[in-house]
Order: C-alpha cells, then structure tokens, then sequence
C-alpha cells in the first residue's frame, strides 16, 4: 500500500516538474521571450534595461533563471509580478482559489444532482417522449456557449428584470466571501454556478442515459431481476452502481479542469475574481510570473485529482484491488 502511494507521489512531482519545464521554456526560452523590454518600459535607454536585466536575474543561464522562480514560486513564495511591481504572485493565486472553489463546488452540486435526475428519466423512458425531451434540453444545453448564456442571464437579471419580484433578490455582479455573509456569498454565486453547470448537466445526462442502458443488460441486473428485485432497485442499485466509473473519471477530470481556471469566462462575465479571471488578466499583459503561478496550480489540481480518482476506482470496483496488488 505505502509503495503505491509512494509511487504515485513520485509520479506527481514527476509530471509538475514537466509542466513547469515546459511553461518556462515557452515563456523565457523562445527566441524574444525575454521580458526586459516589457519591464523596462517603451524607448528605456541601455543603462536601463542593463540594470533590469541584473535585478531580476534575466543576465544568467536559462537552468539558474528556472532554480530561482522554482525556489520564489514554492519555497520562499515571494516571486513577484512583472507587471504590478513588488506584487507577490502567490497571495494572488491563494487569494482567488476560494472564489473558484466555491464556484466549482456550487456548479458541481447542480451538474451532478440534474444529470442523476435527468439521465435516470432518459434511461427508464428510454424511447419514449420523456427520453426525446430529455435528450432534446441536453443538446440544447450543451449547444448554447457559456459567455453567451452568462450575458443573457446578466441581461435579464441585472437589467431588464431586476426590478421585478422575481429577480429582485439578486445582487450586483462580483463576489461575497462566505466568512463574510454565507447568505450572500450563495446569492452571489447561485445564477453563475447554474450558467456554468447548464452544460455539464446536458452532457452528463446523456452519458449516464447510455451507461444505464448497457448496464441493465449485464449479467448481474438480469440475475437480480430474476430473482423479484423490484423495478427502482434495479435502476439504483444496480444501474448507478455498473454505471459509476465512467462518470467518476469524466467528473474528476472536468472538476479539475475548472477547478484550475477552466470557469475563466463564468468569471469574467459574472465579475469573479477567481483563478479564471487571474489568468486571463496574466496572459493579457503577459505576466510572466502570474502566468507560471496560475498554470502550476491547474497543474497541481489536475494531477492530484488524477490520484483520487484512481483511489475511487478502486473502492468503486473491488475486481481492480487484486490488479493492483497484484502488480
């Protein structure tokens, strides 16, 4: 067991290392990456961008420019913007994971409750009009762009409709901290955690209506209806339970999509100062530092949601504890 998990730490600081490689090498490796100009500002004389040079180190060798932003950046945390001076990247990131988080979460809840509701309708009326409908809003919803849906909402209930009874309870754009006002902090995140969601709830619905289907045609549900298990036992029970692992590895990798700055243009719309909206504002003035920061933490998310859902495989499907033991 400790091998395991040792190995799968190895593996883990193993694909980062990767990662931060290959995003410093894009970002300060390519011929005319170097930031000095940027730094220095337009029409700097040479003295200038001479001494920019030496103050952020851009004078030495590519391997020592990587070992000092890796040692800012994880150990001593005190790497700093390129853009906003002095400003400690870090705390940024740190500072916009629990906006993101709480998005991702909230939008988690609506995508996974409506596609157990929605796909379990489709499969049990599996040809019939409900399945049609079913099928009809999934497509609907996976088709409509979510900066697009996100504007209307905004249109209706910042707007037009705000007055009205309806959405009168609706705040202005931006985020409440929970520790702040919980009652706030969900009004604030309830329309764009559903925005987000609309999408992931069409798609999920229509693969777990797929995975239900094949499911009740195994051995298993045939004995279990053999011998009298009743009609809503055999869809929950057994159904869910053949049908759970495709949509544990489709949820863990798209939680962890989001998670890592996947929600940016829910959070552009809605004013969310998350991980999104950070990397947007990085790459559009090209915050070298920001950048690396905010792609080593998706990294981070996605790798280690990587790991847990092999460990949920595996508490999912007994018959994978003795491959593994095995191997």
């Amino acid at each position: 067991m400790m091998r395991a998990v040792f190995s799968r730490l190895g593996q883990m600081v193993f694909v980062l290392f990767g990662i931060s490689v290959l995003v410093f090498a894009i970002f300060f490796a390519t011929p005319g990456a170097d930031p000095t100009a940027r730094i220095a500002g337009r029409g700097a004389s040479p003295d200038v961008v001479a001494r920019v040079r030496a103050e952020y180190g851009f004078d030495r060798s590519l391997p020592v420019q990587y070992a000092t932003m890796m040692k800012k950046l994880f150990v001593t945390r005190d790497l700093t913007s390129y853009v906003n001076h002095g400003q400690r990247v870090v705390p940024e990131v740190l500072q916009a994971a629990p906006v993101t988080g709480s998005l991702v979460l909230f939008a988690a809840l609506f995508w996974v409750g409506g596609a157990l509701v929605f796909g379990l309708i489709a499969a049990i009326c599996a040809g019939r009009w409900p399945d049609r409908v079913v099928m009809t809003l999934g497509l609907v919803g996976l088709s409509m762009p979510v900066f697009w849906l996100g504007e209307t909402v905004n249109l209706l209930t910042q707007s037009r409709w705000h007055d009205s009874i309806v959405f009168r309870w609706v705040p202005p754009l931006g985020y409440t901290p929970f520790h702040d006002s919980p009652w706030g902090w969900a009004r604030a995140l309830l329309l764009p955690a559903l925005t987000l969601a609309v999408s992931f709830i069409g798609f999920y619905a229509r693969v777990l209506r797929n995975d239900l289907l094949a499911a009740m045609r195994d051995d298993s549900v045939r004995t279990a209806r053999a011998k009298g298990v009743g009609p809503i036992a055999l869809w929950t029970r057994y159904g869910l339970r053949l049908s759970w692992t495709g949509l544990v590895s489709l949820f863990g990798l798209d939680f962890a999509q989001l998670l890592g700055g996947g929600a940016l243009l829910v959070e552009v719309v809605f004013a969310l100062p998350g991980v999104g909206r950070l990397t947007y504002q990085a790459l559009a003035t090209l915050d070298l530092p920001l950048i690396m920061a905010t792609v080593m933490y998706a990294a981070f998310f996605v790798v280690l949601t990587n790991a847990v859902v092999d460990g949920i495989y595996v508490l999912l499907d007994p018959r994978l504890r003795g491959v593994r033991h095995g191997g």
